[in-house]
């Protein structure tokens, strides 16, 4: 699932019902490279144990990058 970092807490309710349709396996974390966070994506691994795979830091292809969830959590301090 691809989930627009912008989007704050109102993600945690996306996840929550498109797994009701679907088995989300993973999690592709867009436009971090803004001043979005994305500090939801706590709650939604915590709450619906679906990891983040992979992350987007711009807007080429190459931008996408592996999740590191210590870096991410550096980040967010």
């Amino acid at each position: 699932m691809v989930l627009d970092a912008t989007t704050g807490q109102n993600a945690i309710s996306q996840v929550q019902a498109f797994k009701e349709t679907v088995d989300i396996t993973g999690i592709v974390l867009t436009k971090l490279d803004g001043t979005a966070k994305g500090g939801a994506v706590i709650g939604i691994v915590n709450e619906n144990k679906v990891p983040v795979k992979f992350i987007g830091v711009g807007e080429q292809v190459g931008d996408m990058e592996i999740f590191n969830s210590e870096d991410f959590v550096k980040a967010l301090i």
